[in-house]
């Protein structure tokens, strides 16, 4: 069948990806410690907001550690799984090179999405896992089960949502020259997921909300295990993500149009 054919190739491109970072193991332990340094990093805003003030926004201190942890969980999907992968198809597209991936028989979104992975990035996964245990016993209570599956849910949505937004960035490449910049650009607005989306106003808050989805990604699974979440919200959240996954998917399409070869 096609898909236990992907998950095969899947299964091909992970292990690939382990034993070559297993290849040097010294690197492997010291790259999985710094992970989990710049997780402390990411706290540090934190205890400066809330040393002199109980709440920010409605939100708590313990209550905000969990949007943090969402945050470092999905740094962890992003630099671990997307980035490392995609940004090779900039490489790709400025040698003429993507030939050799578009002449093999299978999806060509498919393996330039799965060529590389960063498996000690695994470690802000387990850290934002940390936070939460950490914030619900000082919060002195456990989500709900419809709260976790709901988080549960929104964790899908929030890694498609990543996934599509890289996918339009790295797209870019096949029109212009170079896209370093934006996804540095990207990557720094990702910072400010670390944040509830209420402490936005404005223009900010309709950013953040629907056109670079921040507060899906992290506000709302912090809000789902905290029993805040109206299901409304939900429904928008995974129907949001499956329209950004659409389009990502119809510009890669058309983009793929525009490759000129290195041979042409």
């Amino acid at each position: 069948m096609r898909v236990e054919r992907y998950l095969r190739l899947l299964g091909v491109q992970l292990k690939a990806s382990g034993l070559l970072a297993l290849q040097y193991r010294a690197d492997f332990l010291a790259e999985g410690l710094t992970s989990v340094a710049w997780t402390f990093t990411a706290l540090a805003p934190l205890f400066v907001v809330f040393g002199d003030r109980p709440s920010l926004e409605g939100w708590s201190f313990h209550e905000s550690l969990l949007v943090v942890g969402w945050f470092t969980l999905l740094q962890g999907v992003l630099e671990g799984a997307i980035s490392p992968s995609l940004t090779g198809v900039v490489e790709h597209i400025r040698k003429g090179t993507l030939d050799f991936v578009l002449l093999k028989p299978a999806d060509a979104q498919f393996l330039v999405s799965t060529q590389r992975f960063l498996p000690w990035r695994a470690m802000n996964v387990l850290s934002g896992v940390g936070l939460f245990v950490y914030a619900f016993v000082s919060l002195g209570r456990w989500p709900s089960l419809p709260g976790l599956l709901a988080s549960l849910v929104l964790l899908g949505t929030s890694v498609l949502l990543l996934y599509s937004l890289w996918i339009l960035v790295v797209s870019a490449a096949f029109f212009v020259v170079k896209v370093d910049n934006l996804t540095y650009l990207f990557t720094s607005i990702f910072d400010a997921a670390r944040w509830p989306s209420s402490v936005f106003r404005g223009a900010l808050a309709m950013v953040f909300t629907f056109i670079i989805p921040l507060a899906l990604m992290t506000t709302f699974p912090a809000l789902a295990m905290l029993g805040r979440l109206p299901w409304t919200w939900l429904v928008g959240a995974v129907a949001g993500s499956v329209v950004f996954a659409w389009v990502a998917r119809r510009v890669w399409l058309l983009s793929i149009r525009h490759y000129t070869s290195a041979s042409s």
